[in-house]
């Protein structure tokens, strides 16, 4: 090998160590600061899910990242999910359409989430419903019949 191989070779190498040095204290950085965070989903939630599946850990700082990344999770299925129920209800008939811009409040529905669900790879099996009326389960004061 020659001298200038083996200079490169010892740059690559001490970059390499510096960058997994900086990825270890952003790590670290990120860890020490979800002691102080309070997830939406409680810790006690996460932990009771993480051993029924078979995990114990009691580091707190793990148990916090598994509560963000569910949050994460539920908060992109929630978009996709209202994404769908927007695009649903924007292909109504025009005959219909009408008729609903007075309410133009968004019903989220199974077939929606079912449907922003699978784009993730969780397949949902449900029981089909049946309602006379999309104002089934309303106030009766709210419906339009």
């Amino acid at each position: 090998m020659n001298h200038n191989q083996n200079q490169n070779q010892n740059q690559n190498q001490q970059s390499s160590e510096g960058s997994r040095h900086d990825d270890d204290a952003a790590l670290t950085e990120f860890l020490a600061s979800l002691m102080d965070y309070t997830p939406t989903i409680p810790d006690e939630l996460v932990e009771h899910y993480l051993a029924k599946s078979g995990f114990q850990c009691p580091d707190v700082r793990l148990i916090r990242l598994v509560a963000v990344a569910t949050q994460k999770f539920v908060s992109e299925v929630a978009t996709d999910a209202l994404q769908q129920c927007k695009a649903r209800q924007a292909s109504v008939v025009k005959d219909k359409r009408d008729k609903q811009q007075k309410d133009k409040r968004l019903i989220l529905t199974m077939e929606d989430l079912s449907r922003a669900l699978r784009e993730y790879g969780v397949n949902v099996k449900h029981q089909e419903y049946f309602a006379d009326s999309p104002s089934t389960g309303l106030d009766p004061a709210s419906r339009e019949e």
